[in-house]
């Protein structure tokens, strides 16, 4: 299935159905007067958050939902019948966004959350509505009121606890495939990963999803590599994981040049919890291993670094139980282990 985190879509609630100018007219009954029914109302556009979906690629295939509009009134005061509903489902963690694109209408953030985004009009009503003392025999009925159309934008952010971060090639969709029940696209080349992957991890008996955007490059905020259109997805994690290529040899260039990106990106990412890690240090000996770590403890100004290969295996425990111990500060709402980031 083909990722899609940003849509396009025309939406249009029902018209409510006219009322009805209608008179009783039966056999033997004196006095008739009228009996035109009311019109029903049209029916509501409605977006869901459902589970088992994380992209938005069934809107590329289709824009246009319309609701349907509802029955006129009729004779015998009947009321007509109510246009049906029209419900989009899609992903947890959609925003609905208005036609500029920039303002923010609902984010769904739950599954089963849903909104409704445009209501169906009211049904007119039907001449028996107007009857009084003083008008024994209306002759008027309200017309339905229109339904309401307009363009939108779905924008998905995909929501995990842990965002991982790095350069193209620094073993981030290894370390995916190696921790969780996530199948990556694994090569030895850069920018394997095109689109944004998930995976649950399990250490002891926590669990939590990760996620993994494709890599940064210097410059990636104007727009170069792949750009940053992908960091939208780790705004809402609650830390991120630094994974920095040991077998660099421009370890702390490698580190300052994502640290820049995110600076640069804003909406607070700079300010999350980060966990720096050295990886495939199985393709290091013991003297360039202390070389990379003190490259990049330096850095990062002397904060903590874990080190661990994603390809054996070698060191991922750790990592995902300091990932477990962060996560559970940043739900208990308890000041953050800033050390853990310069």
């Amino acid at each position: 299935m083909k990722f899609l985190d940003l849509a396009k879509v025309i939406i249009r609630s029902g018209s409510g159905g006219g009322g009805a100018v209608s008179f009783r007219r039966e056999k033997h009954i004196e006095f008739g007067g009228p009996d035109g029914g009311n019109g029903g109302r049209g029916g509501d556009v409605i977006i869901e958050a459902v589970q088992g979906l994380n992209t938005l690629i069934d809107f590329r295939y289709q824009q246009h939902f319309f609701a349907k509009n509802g029955q006129h009134g009729m004779g015998k005061q009947r009321t007509g019948k109510d246009g049906d509903d029209i419900t989009l489902k899609v992903p947890v963690g959609t925003q609905i966004m208005d036609e500029d694109g920039v303002t923010v209408l609902v984010d769904l953030t739950e599954i089963g959350q849903k909104t409704i985004i445009a209501k169906g009009g009211n049904g007119g009503f039907g001449n028996l509505y107007f009857k009084s003392s003083t008008n024994q025999a209306p002759r008027r009925a309200n017309s339905g009121l229109l339904g309401v159309e307009r363009t939108l934008w779905l924008n998905l952010k995909l929501i995990a606890e842990v965002g991982l971060v790095g350069l193209p090639n620094a073993g981030k969709s290894t370390f995916l495939g190696e921790t969780t029940n996530a199948k990556p696209k694994i090569a030895d080349y850069a920018f394997t990963t095109l689109y944004p992957s998930l995976g649950v991890a399990q250490i002891d008996d926590d669990q939590f999803v990760i996620a993994d955007i494709p890599g940064l490059i210097e410059g990636a905020h104007e727009g170069r590599g792949i750009g940053d259109r992908f960091l939208g997805h780790i705004e809402r994690c609650s830390v991120l994981l630094h994974i920095v290529d040991g077998t660099s040899e421009s370890i702390g260039q490698d580190y300052n040049t994502i640290i820049n990106e995110i600076d640069a990106y804003g909406s607070g990412l700079i300010d999350k919890p980060r966990i720096t890690v050295l990886n495939k240090i199985d393709e290091l000996d013991e003297d360039d291993m202390d070389f990379a770590l003190s490259a990049l403890r330096g850095a990062s100004g002397g904060s903590p670094v874990l080190a661990m290969s994603g390809g054996t295996g070698e060191g991922t425990a750790e990592v995902l139980r300091k990932l477990v111990s962060q996560i559970q500060i940043v739900r208990s709402g308890e000041p953050e282990e800033r050390s853990w980031q310069p």
